[in-house]
């Protein structure tokens, strides 16, 4: 059975990148035990077995049909075998539709002076309380397989984009090593198992990555060490090497932590077919409403006595029953309500604004409307934190 076509995991292009290379941009659908995902698609991040400020309800609301928890977090606080015992991590946080669990490799080997890197692991504090444990490639499978999501992320070891060639090619070694000793750890035969590209920013590395991990019995490639420092001219020049490499490759691929409109739309261009980013809803609770052509900051003065919507045309809660007036005083009063209503209206846009390329992609007028979807993302991007509209 070819990889990606498995009990757990089957994935199908829809509508695949015209023949003329104007654009890699393809339409999919994914199935997954808890149900489908058209792609391309984004993910809301709930870290803790909960999209901050949101509940079940409120996400489906916003258009989620598949949303991300970390494995580091939860290992933690309240413990895999718990969530286990409660009857697994659909059931625990009352979500019925697909959740992916990355491998906390990211949150491990970010943990700076609290954590020590060897070829078979990684030796960690816990932030939390300062205990001592220990992540492997093993042990980080286990933990999946606990939490019963419907993808597991193999173990990797990711650094930043800009660290120096001898501390990305060690980094990229380790992954290989350890992807196929997530691969010989895994038991579940109803969750799929996605493996991690590295590579930095260093052509040769990244392409030899992207080979290896693609020769592997994986059910998806997760495109890893991007989204971090790196421009986004850097990260652009990086897909456009990789994804020629997987352009044969009949499974679905996952460019972790990109979250902004802007960037979103660049990286579909090139090809990728799934997302993740806690920026919709950080900035939310900043005060940052994202809309058509940029954001729009509800903590100015200028919106205290603003009766309409943030938005004209969005259908989120926020939008469809209170005011720019009103959730400048939420923000101001520090009432959890902002938290919440900001949150929902951010997922919103960007659920929609996925749900908008896939649209084109579907009429095959997805290069023709790129004008129109860029001029929708604005300057909306993972560097700009403060732009609003005029």
């Amino acid at each position: 059975m070819a990889p990606g076509s498995g009990p757990a995991a089957r994935f199908e292009v829809l509508v695949p990148p015209p023949a003329d290379g104007s654009t890699q941009a393809r339409l999919g659908r994914l199935e997954l035990i808890h149900g489908v995902v058209e792609t391309p698609q984004f993910m809301p991040v709930g870290t803790n077995a909960t999209v901050k400020a949101l509940d079940p309800d409120d996400l489906v609301e916003t258009g989620a049909t598949i949303i991300l928890a970390n494995t580091y977090h939860l290992y933690l606080r309240p413990g895999h075998e718990r969530i286990a015992r409660l009857g697994g991590l659909h059931r625990f946080m009352a979500w019925e539709r697909p959740i992916l669990t990355d491998s906390g490799g990211f949150q491990v080997v970010s943990l700076g002076d609290l954590r020590i890197v060897d070829d078979d692991g990684v030796t960690f504090r816990n932030h939390l309380d300062g205990s001592l444990h220990r992540f492997t490639a093993e042990h980080a499978i286990a933990v999946q397989e606990a939490l019963g999501s419907d993808i597991a992320v193999a173990f990797d070891q990711p650094v930043a984009p800009s660290s120096p060639r001898e501390l990305v090619a060690e980094a990229t070694e380790r992954t290989s090593r350890w992807a196929e000793r997530s691969l010989a750890a895994r038991r579940r035969t109803d969750q799929a198992l996605f493996g991690i590209v590295q590579g930095g920013l260093e052509p040769d590395l990244r392409a030899a990555s992207t080979r290896f991990i693609a020769s592997l019995p994986f059910d998806g490639i997760c495109l890893g060490g991007l989204a971090g420092d790196e421009t986004p001219a850097q990260r652009e020049a990086t897909l456009e090497l990789a994804i020629p490499l997987l352009a044969d490759d009949p499974r679905p691929r996952y460019l972790m932590g990109l979250g902004s409109p802007a960037d979103l739309l660049e990286a579909v261009q090139r090809g990728v077919d799934l997302f993740d980013s806690v920026m919709p809803s950080r900035v939310a609770r900043n005060g940052q409403f994202w809309v058509p052509g940029g954001r729009l900051n509800i903590r100015n003065s200028r919106f205290l006595d603003d009766p309409a919507p943030v938005q004209e045309d969005c259908p989120c809660r926020a939008c469809r029953h209170f005011s720019r007036a009103y959730l400048a005083h939420l923000f101001r009063a520090q009432e959890l309500l902002a938290y919440r209503l900001a949150t929902c209206h951010n997922l919103t846009f960007t659920l929609d604004f996925m749900a908008r390329i896939r649209s084109a992609l579907r009429s095959g007028t997805f290069s023709a409307s790129l004008p129109a979807l860029r001029a929708r993302a604005g300057r909306i991007s993972g560097s700009e934190a403060t732009v609003q509209p005029a």
